[in-house]
Formats: structure tokens, C-alpha cells, sequence
């Protein structure tokens, strides 16, 4: 069984508050892990099946269960989204079982909707959380979330310390429903730097962002597809002069226009992972 999950709004700052948990965001894919009539499952956000792709998670609960958590792979420097992504998208037996044994995912469960044929979506979260708690996990790829009740501050300068990707603070009393919604609100801890906008799409939006590489030369780093009406009105009046070039998808700038961009992380390539821009440089 499958139930569109209840999504996150998004908090402009950490914050406390007596009415809510505070989890640790983890930095993974949303999985729906569904136990029916003994069947298990394993669904992505959008229903995309995922079930081949994590054996290990193939487990059996003592009954039938449906459960939302976030899997993930940990690296030499923590959580890495780019080897969970990786075993998300292999597809071949062979492939799988190689990746299962060098890249093994933990599902970190986070709410619990049906148990023992019982829907609890309309229970209030701490409940939920109680019930969660009382229940055995089937093996050692399987873990429950970490909370604190209030200290949503605190708990998110931990992140910080720990270069982890932030936190989600959640109503207590909150129900669960398939929507997004402001009683589940996640805080993101970004990293920042300044880049150079190389060129644009022709097409959709998209700016060419490069950051110097060691010995000074710009390399390109990823494409900007975030900025505000005002910023990009203030962009294209700027490149009009500073055209150099074009191909069919882009138009090519002088390296004259700086931008300051918020993003999650690296990724190994040395690409940016979901840059915004926040503002332009003089």
C-alpha cells in the first residue's frame, strides 16, 4: 500500500517552541516502506517502486506495517547522498548485490501509519512516536529518529557542528496528511560561496556558475536555476555588454558578474548542489 507522504514547508530560521520535536534532517531519499499481507514493498515520494534496489531492507516486522523514513548511505565524512542516489538508480541483480555489500543503506524511520491493519494517521505525532518506539526493528538497517522536545536552537547548532543538512521541527499534536504542510517545517543548513556567471539558458532558466580552481582559472561548477524576479531583471540588464558568445542551448558571458549563492554541499565532481542565488556582487 501506498499513501502520498506529508511534506515539509520550509522555516526561514531555527527555532524553538514547547509545542514541537525537533529531528535531525537526514540526507537521503523519502521512503514508504509498506508490509502488506506479509508482501513488503518500498516506495519513493512520487510512488516510484524501489523495492529491488535495497534488499537489505526486505525484512519482515512481527505484523503488517506501513512506515515513512528517509534511507541513506554513510561515508568516511557521514551521511552521502550521492552513494544512496547511486544504489537508487541501479537497476541490474548483479549490480545491486555489489552495491548492498559496499554501500549499505539504513532506513531511518520517522512516523508510523498503519499497524496491525490500524490506520494512525489520525492519531497526534507523539502518539504515533510512542507507538514507534514500542515496536522492534527486523534488522540493523533499520533505525527510528532521534528527537528533542523544544530545543529546536540547540539542536540545530549541533547540525551546524556536525556539517550535517539541518533539521525538521514537527507539531506535536500534528496529524498526518498527504500534503505539504506548516505543521512539519524544515530549518536547511547551507553552505555559501561567491561564484562567477559564466552564461545562461536559452531556454529555461538557468545561469552558468565557475569558482576559481587552484591555480586561479575559473572552472564551471554547476547551473543556478533559483533567483529572485527582481535579481534576475538586474542580470540580464547587466550581460546585455558582456556577451561573448553562443551555442544552441546557451549564451556565453565575460566573466565580469558575481553572485553569491546559498547550496546544500560539493558534490565529488566539484559541482554545486542546489545553488540559489541570494544576491548579486558588485
Amino acid at each position: 500500500m501506498f499513501i502520498d507522504p506529508m511534506l515539509l514547508s520550509t522555516a526561514d530560521n531555527p527555532f524553538s517552541h514547547s509545542n514541537y520535536i525537533f529531528e535531525p534532517k537526514i540526507d537521503g531519499h523519502r521512503l514508504m516502506f509498506s508490509q502488506t499481507n506479509g508482501r513488503i514493498r518500498l516506495y519513493t515520494r512520487h510512488e516510484t517502486e524501489c523495492t529491488q534496489q535495497y534488499p537489505e531492507l526486505l525484512a519482515p516486522f512481527d505484523h503488517d506495517i506501513l512506515l515513512d523514513g528517509e534511507v541513506a548511505c554513510t561515508g568516511p565524512d557521514g551521511v552521502d547522498f550521492e552513494e544512496v542516489m547511486i544504489r537508487f538508480k541501479a537497476k541490474k541483480d548483479h549490480r545491486i548485490k555489489e552495491l548492498t555489500a559496499t554501500s549499505p543503506v539504513t532506513y531511518v524511520v520517522f512516523d508510523i501509519l498503519q499497524y496491525k491493519g490500524e490506520d494512525l494517521r489520525k492519531l497526534p505525532l507523539i502518539q504515533r512516536k510512542e507507538i514507534l518506539a514500542g515496536i522492534s526493528m527486523p534488522n540493523q538497517h533499520f533505525g527510528v529518529i532521534p528527537f528533542v522536545e523544544g530545543a529546536g536552537e540547540a539542536l540545530f547548532n549541533q547540525m551546524v557542528n556536525r556539517k550535517l543538512e539541518g533539521m525538521v521541527g514537527k507539531r506535536k499534536n500534528s496529524l498526518y496528511v498527504s500534503r505539504r504542510s506548516p505543521a512539519w517545517q524544515k530549518v536547511i543548513n547551507w553552505s555559501y560561496a561567491d561564484v562567477f556567471i559564466t552564461g545562461y539558458r536559452k531556454e529555461e532558466f538557468g545561469w552558468l556558475a565557475a569558482v576559481p580552481d587552484e591555480s586561479g582559472r575559473l572552472r564551471p561548477a554547476g547551473i543556478v536555476e533559483y533567483a529572485t524576479q527582481a535579481t534576475r531583471k538586474e542580470f540580464y540588464s547587466k550581460s546585455r555588454a558582456l556577451v561573448t558568445g553562443e551555442d544552441k542551448k546557451f549564451v556565453y558571458l565575460s566573466p565580469a558578474i558575481r553572485g553569491r549563492v546559498k547550496f546544500r554541499n560539493w558534490f565529488k565532481s566539484g559541482m554545486l548542489r542546489t545553488p540559489v542565488l541570494t544576491e548579486l556582487i558588485e
